[in-house]
C-alpha cells in the first residue's frame, strides 16, 4: 500500500530528485589538496567508505570543477570530516568564490599532513588518500582514495549533519546495530 503522501514519478525531474536526496541525511566535509598557497578547499557531502583490504574512500566532484585538475596533478587529497562547531566554514566553502591558497589554510585552521595535504586539527575525522582511481559518471568524477594516514577526535565529537536543505543535529543515543 502506498502512503498518500508519497510521490510517485516515472521519469524525476532535477528538482524532485534533489528533493528527495535531501531526505538522506549526510555528513559535512571539507575536501582539500594541497598546503599554504597551493591549498584548494571545497565543501563536499558526497563521502563513502569503498573497501577495508585495502582502505579505500570514495568522493565525488564536478567534472569540470577547479578540484579535479588538481587531484590529478597532486596525487591525492584530504577529507576532513566537520563537526557541529564548522557549520560556518561549511557554507564559506560552498561558495564559488571561496577562499584559496594561504588564505583558505589559515580559515579553516589547517596544517600540513603527511600526504602535503590541508588537514583540519579540529575535524571529527580526517582521512589522507593518494588517488587510486577515477570514473566519470554523468557531470561528475567519482574519486577513489587509498587511504594512507587517519586522524579521529574522541568518541564525544558530534559531527555536522545535512538534512533536507539544513544543517541539524543528530539527537540522542541510539541502540547499536
Amino acid at each position: 500500500m502506498t502512503d498518500p503522501g508519497t510521490t510517485l514519478l516515472e521519469v524525476p525531474d532535477t528538482a524532485t530528485f534533489r528533493a528527495a536526496m535531501g531526505n538522506f541525511p549526510t555528513g559535512v566535509t571539507l575536501l582539500t589538496q594541497g598546503t599554504g598557497d597551493g591549498t584548494i578547499v571545497m565543501t563536499l557531502n558526497s563521502l563513502a567508505s569503498v573497501s577495508l583490504d585495502p582502505l579505500l574512500i570514495l568522493v565525488s566532484v564536478k567534472k569540470e570543477g577547479r578540484m579535479r585538475p588538481r587531484i590529478r596533478h597532486g596525487g591525492g587529497y584530504a577529507v576532513n570530516v566537520l563537526g557541529e562547531q564548522h557549520h560556518r566554514l561549511s557554507t564559506e566553502f560552498a561558495r564559488p568564490d571561496r577562499p584559496e591558497g594561504q588564505q583558505a589554510m589559515d580559515r579553516i585552521g589547517a596544517v600540513e599532513g603527511t600526504t602535503g595535504n590541508a588537514v583540519i586539527p579540529s575535524a571529527v575525522a580526517a582521512f589522507e588518500c593518494r588517488l587510486d582511481s577515477e570514473y566519470e559518471a554523468g557531470d561528475h568524477v567519482l574519486l577513489i582514495g587509498r587511504v594512507v594516514s587517519v586522524h579521529r577526535a574522541s568518541d564525544r565529537a558530534r559531527p555536522l549533519v545535512f538534512h533536507q536543505g539544513r544543517y541539524t543535529r543528530l539527537s540522542g543515543v541510539q541502540e547499536t546495530a
